[in-house]
């Protein structure tokens, strides 16, 4: 398997990006769920701690994904696609890059307006990146929780699509993106 992507495959580097962000994602919102219903404690703030490493963990990860993404090759889409469904399929690829940024800065914001620090594991604190202001901290959430909603709807679509082109199209879409597929 190669490390860099080819025309008609992603490599390993991409793969492994991908689908460590998918599950740090996940584990995202399992954290969430698990959390939003505890009662105020050291359990509920450790939770939230690692939501925070965990979520910035994904910004970086992310940034370290597009610059991969920027100096390697990206699969083609198959030639039988038509023109709304390309543009489908690069809004959404644009909207789920915009989502996985716009979300743990969103995070970020919010914390940064309650003075509180984020931490990465021990090894450094992130700047604030506003001034502390707690009128505008449930308005913070609110974002936060808006643009989780909407990664949840485009990631159904991203799925339904990929889907879609493995169960109906049976083209090769899904399994370009599969780390232990062999290539037809």
């Amino acid at each position: 398997m190669q490390y860099r992507n080819t025309s008609m495959r992603y490599g390993l580097v991409a793969q492994f990006f991908h689908w460590l962000i998918v599950a740090l994602i996940i584990t995202q919102f399992v954290l969430a769920e698990i959390f939003e219903d505890m009662p105020l404690g050291l359990e509920k703030i450790a939770m939230i701690v690692r939501h925070k490493e965990i979520g910035m963990t994904v910004l970086l990860l992310a940034i370290l994904r597009l610059i991969w993404r920027y100096f390697n090759t990206t699969p083609v889409l198959p030639d039988t696609l038509k023109t709304y469904e390309r543009r489908l399929a690069h809004l959404t690829h644009t909207l789920l890059y915009l989502l996985i940024f716009a979300i743990p800065v969103s995070g970020w914001i919010m914390s940064s307006l309650a003075k509180i620090p984020v931490d990465y594991f021990g090894l450094f604190v992130f700047p604030d990146l506003v001034s502390p202001d707690k009128s505008l901290v449930d308005t913070s959430k609110v974002v936060h929780e808006l643009l989780t909603k909407a990664l949840l709807i485009v990631v159904g679509l991203h799925v339904i699509a990929a889907l879609k082109h493995h169960f109906f199209l049976k083209d090769d879409v899904l399994k370009r993106m599969l780390p232990f597929h062999k290539p037809d």
